[in-house]
C-alpha cells in the first residue's frame, strides 16, 4: 500500500468518526473551534474616492519653535528636580 494511500484511507475514517459523532453529540455539524488572534476587519461600503474626507495638512514646527519648547522643557526638569532635592532633605 502506498502511502497517499493510506492517508486516504485514514481521512475517510476520521470523517466517518466525525459523522458519527456529530450524530450521538446530537448536532447536524461538527462545530469549528474559535481561531486565536484579532477577528478580520468586517467592511461595511466600499467608499468612492470623492466621499472619502480630505487629509489635514502636516503642521511643521518651525526652529524657533521648536527651541522655545526645549527651553520650556528644560526649565521644567529644573524645576521638578529642584522641588525633589528640597523633598528629600
Amino acid at each position: 500500500m502506498a502511502l497517499s494511500d493510506i492517508l486516504a484511507s485514514i481521512d475517510s475514517e476520521i470523517a466517518q468518526l466525525q459523522k458519527a459523532r456529530a450524530l450521538l453529540g446530537g448536532s447536524a455539524a461538527p462545530v469549528a473551534k474559535k481561531k486565536a488572534g484579532r477577528p478580520k476587519k468586517v467592511v461595511a461600503e466600499v467608499q468612492t474616492p470623492a466621499a472619502k474626507p480630505k487629509k489635514k495638512k502636516k503642521r511643521n514646527l518651525s526652529p524657533e519653535g521648536r527651541k522655545r519648547i526645549a527651553e520650556a522643557v528644560k526649565r521644567r526638569w529644573a524645576a521638578q528636580k529642584k522641588a525633589a532635592s528640597t523633598t528629600a532633605k
